[in-house]
């Protein structure tokens, strides 16, 4: 107990030193940096056109015109933050490059939302890589059909994670996509198959009591993302996305040295700063504690013979009692 709450003191001391000299964590340089100034504000145009209509602020001022020929309740649920648009991965294209037949005139075609550019069109080697494991995950053997890359990537909003960098809103982000349909029976009922037996669809399993054998489920959610356990064992993350009897139950998956989180939720982060400060993950030193994983070497060999020096005072001072007996005894007897 006295090593525990040692190493305790001694890694808090670390953790405010390393906040204290590293400030924030390293910011992804912005990609419009690298766009001529001139093709970045054609850009900004021609989408502002689209928000014009598609923004809080847009359907506030809406010309009358327009406003006529509008249905205004399925308008509402299309309205997108610009801001939030911009800083996303797809922020610096047109909105035309996804979405070009129908939606270049007003009032847009009937059919425009058929015509969406897909995905493999701008990402054809990642989709087919992805396609390969996506066929193996629990999805396409019950969804199949259903399944679309919006139906979990929101391309006017998310962003990838060399972009966020910072561990705690990948996993938020990440996680409310899981967390959008495996916590909300709403959600996850537009996706439930058919229970043969009864002819209705599936009701939610309720994921709180299949993670039961998790301790602080939702903060472990708040902390790391659900494929980190749910997805095959490796350096990358994959879309073969495993069910609970294969998923990951090993805590030293996470809680270990030589643990997954460092090649693949911080993997991110600057490498460097293991070198400089010593921990073996310092990565995860700075952003959560995670027990077995935030070691230090050095202190953990120091503590070893502070250890080491007490069981020998102990035991000196154990033999030189028996011994000072042993001679008053002769003493006494003399």
């Amino acid at each position: 107990m006295l090593r525990q709450n040692t190493a305790r003191r001694v890694c808090a001391c670390f953790l405010w030193l390393f906040l204290t000299l590293s400030g924030s964590l390293l910011a992804e340089v912005k990609t419009s940096a690298l766009m001529p100034p001139e093709l970045l504000e054609k850009v900004r145009k021609e989408n502002s056109e689209c928000f014009a209509c598609h923004s809080a602020e847009g359907l506030k001022t809406l010309p009358q015109d327009r406003l006529a020929n509008s249905d205004i309740a399925k308008l509402r649920s299309l309205l997108h933050v610009p801001s939030v648009f911009f800083s996303s991965n797809h922020g610096l294209m047109e909105c035309k490059q996804c979405h070009g037949q129908g939606y270049l005139d007003f009032p847009h075609a009937a059919d425009a939302k058929n015509n969406l550019s897909p995905c493999e069109e701008c990402h054809a080697v990642k989709v087919l890589r992805i396609e390969q494991q996506f066929d193996k995950s629990v999805h396409a053997a019950n969804l199949k059909d259903q399944f679309t890359c919006s139906t979990c990537h929101k391309p006017h909003v998310d962003l990838i994670a060399s972009k966020l960098v910072d561990p705690r809103k990948i996993v938020g982000q990440d996680n409310r996509h899981c967390l959008a349909c495996h916590d909300s029976d709403l959600e996850f009922a537009k996706f439930s198959p058919l229970d043969k037996r009864t002819n209705h669809k599936k009701s939610r399993p309720d994921i709180d009591s299949i993670h039961e054998w998790l301790p602080n489920t939702r903060l472990h959610w708040k902390a790391v993302r659900c494929v980190e356990c749910h997805t095959p064992p490796g350096k990358f993350l994959s879309h073969e996305i495993l069910d609970k009897t294969k998923a990951e139950k090993k805590c030293v998956a996470c809680h270990s040295v030589e643990n997954s989180l460092k090649s693949r939720l911080y993997r991110h982060l600057v490498s460097e700063e293991v070198e400089r400060l010593g921990f073996a993950n310092s990565v995860i030193l700075a952003n959560t504690y995670v027990l077995g994983a935030t070691r230090n070497h050095l202190i953990d060999s120091l503590l070893m013979i502070a250890f080491a020096a007490m069981l020998i005072g102990l035991l000196a001072h154990g033999i030189g009692r028996i011994v000072a007996r042993i001679l008053k005894r002769r003493k006494n007897n003399g």
